[in-house]
């Protein structure tokens, strides 16, 4: 089904937003408190197109809506694969689907976005998983064993019984590039990530992708890497630090409307967007996943997201935490 784009919205592609009806066709246990989900079409016709490293936002009975990494092959468009932990403490999305789901069912899933892409022409590549973050790891050893390239896959976990794909990636990646650590719950015991990134390969790029304790180590770790040669993708947002006073009001004006409207110093711009009566798809309202990204005409932002490139900020925000640095900043809606 092809909907016209939203208020709101942009994409790179300029393509309308797809919302596709899937079925669940096999829920299959991973690992400790891990399913994955086998999703096709229910006429059998072939998915879109995916690029390792995408994520979907996925439709869930009350409203809820949770972007889910692609672990399966990129290359296979009869399925799509989400690798789900149950988050006991987390928003409901992964207890949803846990509990509630059932093999069958029909899913509305959004259309492939990707803010952890493969670089082209790296000479090695590097690849950190922790936990439930092998899902996007998984599908990139995928891809870079299809193109022949260079790859190691390091794939971090509790134990044996809390690793999950485990026999799937004996299946795909090489048996010398494949190297799974175990810590028992003890940091310290596994991985030696500082020692691993320690020398970083002529032409070497690193992905990581893991809970919160994990992103830190490698990213204190990879600090001295090449500037554009450390990639990574957060499951949620990083804890920030405490603010001793709120953010101070500004104005967003929506430059194809010429509305004007007032963000308070405790919403964010896609609250006000709303109270004034329009829409802008959203999904992590955490500056995660990338739904709500749109480009901006003036003024000056603080990006508080976690995924745009230096680049990106040049013309993009995300206006579920992004703010303004200026009086006024004027949106491409």
């Amino acid at each position: 089904m092809n909907a016209p784009l939203p208020l709101g919205v942009t994409q790179p592609e300029a393509a309308p937003v797809s919302l596709l009806r899937l079925r669940v066709q096999a829920i299959r246990w991973q690992a400790e408190g891990i399913h994955a989900f086998d999703l096709v079409d229910p006429e059998g016709a072939e998915l879109p197109a995916v690029t390792a490293g995408a994520h979907v936002d996925v439709h869930l009975p009350g409203g809820l809506v949770r972007s889910y990494s692609l672990a399966g092959d990129p290359s296979d468009r009869s399925r799509w694969t989400l690798g789900v932990l149950r988050e006991v403490k987390g928003r409901g999305g992964s207890k949803t689907l846990h509990d509630s789901v059932r093999v069958g069912e029909l899913l509305t899933v959004g259309a492939p976005r990707n803010a952890f892409a493969l670089a082209p022409g790296a000479a090695h590549t590097v690849l950190l998983a922790g936990g439930i973050g092998i899902t996007p790891l998984k599908a990139m050893a995928h891809a870079l064993t299809a193109q022949g390239a260079s790859f190691e896959l390091h794939h971090c976990a509790r134990s044996p019984r809390h690793a999950a794909f485990a026999d799937a990636l004996k299946a795909i990646v090489p048996p010398d590039r494949l190297h799974v650590h175990f810590d028992n719950g003890v940091p310290g015991q596994g991985l030696d990530i500082t020692g691993l990134l320690r020398q970083p390969a002529d032409g070497a790029h690193l992905y990581y992708c893991g809970p919160a304790g994990f992103m830190t180590a490698c990213a204190e770790a990879s600090a001295h890497w090449a500037p554009g040669t450390v990639h990574s993708e957060h499951f949620k947002a990083p804890d920030a630090p405490p603010k001793t006073a709120p953010d101070g009001a500004f104005e967003v004006r929506l430059a194809r409307t010429g509305i004007t409207l007032p963000v308070l110093p405790d919403q964010t711009i896609v609250r006000a967007i709303e109270i004034a009566g329009h829409r802008v798809p959203t999904s992590c309202l955490s500056g995660l996943c990338g739904a709500c990204k749109v480009d901006y005409l003036e003024g000056e932002v603080e990006h508080n997201d976690y995924i745009l490139t230096d680049e990106e900020k040049t013309r993009c925000l995300t206006v579920c935490v992004s703010r303004a640095c200026s009086p006024l900043l004027v949106l491409d809606l």
